[in-house]
């Protein structure tokens, strides 16, 4: 390991992180009561420009009144290149910050905008007296934002996790695609032809490197790297092979834009009992190695080692984590 140790973020639960729009308070005790890690209400894109005061205060209302029970609890503050954006932290942590876990920030561009929000959110802090400090997420949907990933992800110790949002991105970058995630079916490979002149083709994930070097920026700075939305709520089957595809990247969680996508995205990103029970094994197998004077051993046909513990440590860690989130809910 490097001599430069990596502070890590809070460990919160953040295997699905639900959106619900701030102009539809009729949505928010359903949010409360459902089995969504997090909660980011929303001020930016699912809110017309005409209905964002009203959303700010709905959200502000929710947040002092409603019992979210032990979820966490974000806002989506709108961009800072509108006039809605100082508004919404001002008027938000000041009124509700007590119960506000994290703010979202959308269309983050470089390192300055995340500290432009930093000191915002810090004299705001201080002026009211809170104790708690609040987190940052951070969306990366620009070509901007991605090329600045790395500098947005070490801005500040408020940061807590990197966000993938494939919309803006595919529209930043002019992707060639309409659709809100998932595949493509013009982004494959063809083979070169067999003995009968046949050849196959084969779709691949054309928001691999984007989703990768996000995971790589969020894991090198202590952060929870998360994956963004799945538009087509009715595709059950499409959304769980984007979340396992961003799953096995290194995200630990997956927005959900549906009700319907909290249960999916709980269950892609939480272990199975299979992999929890072969960790422990693993920890058991390397703990009675070290007792022996070995820093390596086989277990079921495999090398494990030092490396294997800390792989396996982790898994069990989330597995009682999601043990302890359930016993409190």
């Amino acid at each position: 390991m490097s001599f430069q140790n990596i502070d890590q973020a809070p460990a919160r639960l953040n295997r699905s992180e639900l959106a619900v729009p701030g102009s539809q308070p009729e949505l928010f005790e359903k949010a409360s009561n459902s089995a969504a890690d997090v909660i980011f209400l929303d001020l930016e894109d699912a809110v017309a420009p005409d209905e964002k005061e009203q959303a700010r205060k709905n959200i502000i209302q929710a947040l002092n009144d409603i019992d979210w029970n032990t979820k966490i609890m974000s806002i989506r503050i709108n961009g800072l290149d509108t006039h809605f954006m100082y508004r919404d932290v001002v008027d938000v942590v000041e009124q509700a910050g007590e119960r506000l876990d994290l703010i979202m920030i959308p269309k983050v561009g470089t390192a300055s905008d995340v500290y432009a929000l930093d000191m915002m959110v810090t004299q705001i802090e201080d002026a009211m007296g809170y104790a708690k400090r609040i987190g940052f997420e951070h969306i990366i949907e620009t070509a901007l934002g991605m090329q600045n990933v790395t500098e947005i992800a070490a801005a500040s110790p408020r940061n807590e996790s990197l966000h993938f949002g494939v919309a803006d991105y595919a529209a930043s970058t002019r992707a060639r695609t309409t659709t809100i995630g998932g595949a493509n079916k013009d982004y494959g490979v063809l083979t070169d032809p067999d003995d009968n002149d046949a050849r196959d083709y084969f779709w691949n994930d054309m928001w691999h490197y984007a989703i990768s070097r996000l995971v790589v920026a969020a894991r090198a700075n202590g952060l929870r790297p998360i994956d963004g939305p799945f538009g087509d709520f009715s595709d059950a089957d499409g959304f769980r092979a984007a979340a396992k595809r961003a799953a096995v990247l290194g995200c630990e969680g997956k927005w959900a834009i549906h009700p319907s996508q909290i249960n999916l995205a709980n269950e892609i990103m939480s272990p199975s009992d299979e992999e929890v029970a072969r960790a422990q094994k693993i920890l058991k197998a390397m703990a009675e190695a070290e007792k022996a004077g070995k820093g390596a051993v086989s277990l079921d046909g495999r090398l494990i080692d030092y490396a294997s513990i800390r792989q396996a440590e982790v898994l069990v860690k989330k597995a009682e984590q999601i043990a302890a989130s359930s016993e409190a809910g």
